[in-house]
């Protein structure tokens, strides 16, 4: 029996009996065996899996209740309007958003932060105007504000952070100045797991009336935001990295900002009335929702948001956390192996090199032994060159990882170590 089939049972058990092992198996993927191995699927900061509550409400989707949204006058139709607009109430409260009209679907958080770029930056920025983000900044929090800087003539300014990956406050203060116009920060590290001091970094922001975008694509799965107590005025994340279906993702943004920008993108559903000589836009949040949005993928969606709040937000950062420790301290023991990253507020992330091979060796050996890592610079090129190194292995877990999931790639590197010191057989 699947966890969903037990939510009652589960949504109030405290973390010592919340049945992990059962968790795992509602994720049908786990169960394969690459290479004849069990399958140690270590990659959940690039994607996470999907327990069979998505895939199966996908499914029923597309079976029962496929039409298109907001159009039809007929049952279909409004089946699939009532399904996605429930959706949208789902992560206003899953997120505690003030109101509903302020969540917006898009494909992902990469294009919520260009919408918000062209939308809200671009027409206010003029030459010598400031955008602020971090050094450990993904490459969709770099390039749409490079690309905005190019068009006006504003300048990218970089926060700098320490040897341990941590973001340097008394630096940021001195960056923040009447120049800046953003501030575009991630809500968690997805090279290195660290999770800024975004609270402060907002009200420090706020002193001086700066607005302030949180990239929340990797911090959504890992513990609870509440936009009312952050009360940073833009935030996203993908839903394929909270368990939920590629290609869909929400962009929230304070109603006061949302209603004073001007469309990203024009076509049907974002408008109320059309000419050949002018458009009326529609109302928030169809403003900027142009054609017709991923129905199926806002519906998973949201079944991927029921199913961790079923198991409960305090419940997955806990036994996140548990992994994360076990991992450091077996990972600290391989021979040759340096963490990049040691923050003291982290997620169940790490980075890693080793001196016997390159982060594609590492990762191509252990996926002969069934370990699935992530190599290479994570879309993080400039945090890269921060710490001096070509590209990192990278280690990231959920949690319907276990222990053994773990051990086996430790054991998978103290193979890569074997490898290539040339000590096979002996």
């Amino acid at each position: 029996m699947s966890l969903i089939d037990r939510s009652a049972e589960h949504s109030s058990l405290p973390f010592s009996k919340v049945d992990w092992p059962a968790i795992r198996r509602d994720f049908p993927l786990l169960t394969q065996q690459p290479y004849g191995k069990p399958l140690a699927y270590l990659d959940n900061a690039a994607t996470t899996q999907k327990p069979n509550i998505v895939i199966d409400s996908v499914a029923h989707f597309y079976r029962f209740d496929n039409a298109n949204v907001h159009r039809g006058v007929y049952q279909l139709s409004e089946r699939a309007t009532a399904a996605f607009e429930a959706a949208r109430d789902k992560i206003k409260y899953f997120l505690n958003a003030p109101l509903r009209e302020e969540i917006i679907f898009v494909r992902g958080a990469t294009e919520a932060i260009n919408l918000v770029a062209q939308s809200y930056a671009r027409p206010r920025l003029k030459p010598f105007d400031e955008i602020l983000i971090s050094a450990m900044e993904h490459h969709s929090n770099i390039v749409p504000w490079q690309m905005v800087c190019k068009q006006t003539g504003a300048q990218l300014k970089v926060i700098p952070i320490n040897d341990n990956g941590e973001i340097m406050l008394d630096s940021y203060r001195a960056l923040l100045s009447e120049k800046t116009k953003i501030v575009a920060i991630t809500h968690l590290s997805n090279a290195l797991g660290s999770i800024p001091p975004v609270q402060k970094m907002i009200t420090m922001a706020h002193a001086r009336e700066i607005p302030v975008l949180l990239d929340g694509a990797q911090a959504a799965a890992h513990f609870k935001v509440d936009l009312q107590t952050l009360d940073c005025d833009f935030y996203t994340f993908s839903g394929h990295k909270i368990y939920g279906p590629t290609g869909v993702g929400m962009l929230y943004g304070k109603k006061s900002y949302l209603e004073a920008m001007e469309p990203y993108q024009g076509g049907g559903e974002m408008i109320s009335r059309v000419s050949f000589e002018s458009s009326d836009y529609n109302s928030l949040p169809y403003k900027f929702e142009a054609g017709t949005p991923n129905i199926a993928g806002v519906v998973g969606l949201a079944a991927a948001l029921g199913y961790i709040n079923t198991i409960g937000l305090d419940n997955i950062r806990q036994r996140e956390q548990q992994l994360l420790n076990y991992a450091t301290q077996a990972l600290e023991q391989t021979a040759g192996l340096r963490i990049i990253g040691m923050a003291k507020h982290k997620a169940s992330i790490i980075s890693f090199v080793l001196d016997s091979a390159h982060p594609h060796d590492i990762s191509t050996i252990l996926d002969q032994q069934g370990v699935a890592i992530r190599a290479g610079h994570h879309c993080a090129m400039p945090l890269m060159t921060r710490f001096n190194v070509p590209a990192t292995a990278r280690a990231s877990f959920s949690f319907y990882n276990n222990e053994s999931d773990i051990e086996q790639l430790v054991q998978s590197l103290q193979l890569v170590n074997q490898i290539f010191s040339g000590k096979m057989g002996e």
